[in-house]
C-alpha cells in the first residue's frame, strides 16, 4: 500500500490534453499567418512565430515539422467545415439548398476572425509554393471524407470509380470557390462576398452531382 504521507508531489506541468493541444496549434497558426502576411514566409522564422504565440521554440517545433506547416490548422478549419456540412446533408434536401442554409467557410462559425485569417492564408498560397503544397495536401486528404459521404448517399461502395471521381471533383470545386472568395475579399469585404461564395459553391457542386451521379449507359 502506498504511503501517501511520504509520497513526493509530481514535478513539472500537468499533461496537455488533445483539446488544449489543438487550441494551441490553432493559436500558433493565427500568429504565423499574420507574420507571413506582414513580412513574407522567407522573412519569418520559427523563432518569431513561437515568440508571437507565447510558446517555446521546442513546443513550436514539436507541433510543426516546418514553419510552412503552421498554416495547416487554419486551412483544416475550412476543409473540415465543408466535410461537416456534407455529413449533415439531409436525405430530403438538394445539396444546393443545404449548403445555402448550413455552410460557413470555417468549422467554428462563432470564430468570425478566423474567416479572414483563412482567406488570408489562401491568398498567400498563390505566391508561396510551400504553403500551396500544404493547401493541396489538405484538399486531397478531404477526399477520403467525401468518399464516405457520397458512397452512403449514392448507395455504392467506397472504391467505386464514380464515387471517387465525384469526391475528387467536389474537393476541386471547393478549392476553386475558396480561391475565388479569397481574392474577392481583398480589402476587408469579407462579409459582402461570403453569401456569393456560398451560392457559387452550391451551384458548382450541384453541377458536379448532376453530371457525375448518372449511371453509366
Amino acid at each position: 500500500m502506498r504511503d501517501v504521507a511520504t509520497e513526493k508531489p509530481r514535478r513539472g506541468r500537468p499533461p496537455v490534453s488533445d483539446e488544449q493541444r489543438e487550441r494551441q496549434r490553432l493559436d500558433i497558426s493565427r500568429h504565423a499567418v499574420r507574420l507571413f502576411a506582414e513580412q513574407g514566409v522567407a522573412g519569418t522564422s520559427g523563432e518569431q512565430i513561437a515568440q508571437a504565440a507565447g510558446v517555446s521554440e521546442r513546443t513550436f517545433w514539436r507541433y510543426f515539422p516546418h514553419k510552412e506547416s503552421c498554416v495547416e490548422p487554419l486551412l483544416t478549419q475550412s476543409v473540415d467545415a465543408f466535410c461537416a456540412v456534407l455529413r449533415a446533408w439531409p436525405a430530403e434536401l438538394e445539396l444546393i439548398d443545404h449548403l445555402r442554409a448550413a455552410y460557413t467557410p470555417v468549422i467554428d462559425s462563432s470564430s468570425g476572425g478566423d474567416v479572414d485569417s483563412v482567406l488570408d492564408v489562401v491568398r498567400l498560397t498563390h505566391g508561396e509554393p510551400a504553403l500551396r503544397a500544404v493547401y493541396l495536401m489538405l484538399h486531397e486528404r478531404a477526399e477520403n471524407a467525401l468518399v464516405d459521404v457520397l458512397a452512403r448517399r449514392l448507395g455504392q461502395p467506397e472504391d467505386a470509380i464514380d464515387v471517387r471521381v465525384q469526391a475528387a471533383a467536389m474537393s476541386a470545386a471547393l478549392r476553386v470557390a475558396t480561391d475565388d472568395v479569397a481574392q474577392a475579399a481583398v480589402g476587408g469585404a469579407t462579409s459582402r462576398v461570403l453569401d456569393g461564395h456560398r451560392e457559387q459553391l452550391a451551384h458548382a457542386l450541384n453541377l458536379v452531382l448532376r453530371g457525375l451521379s448518372r449511371p453509366a449507359s
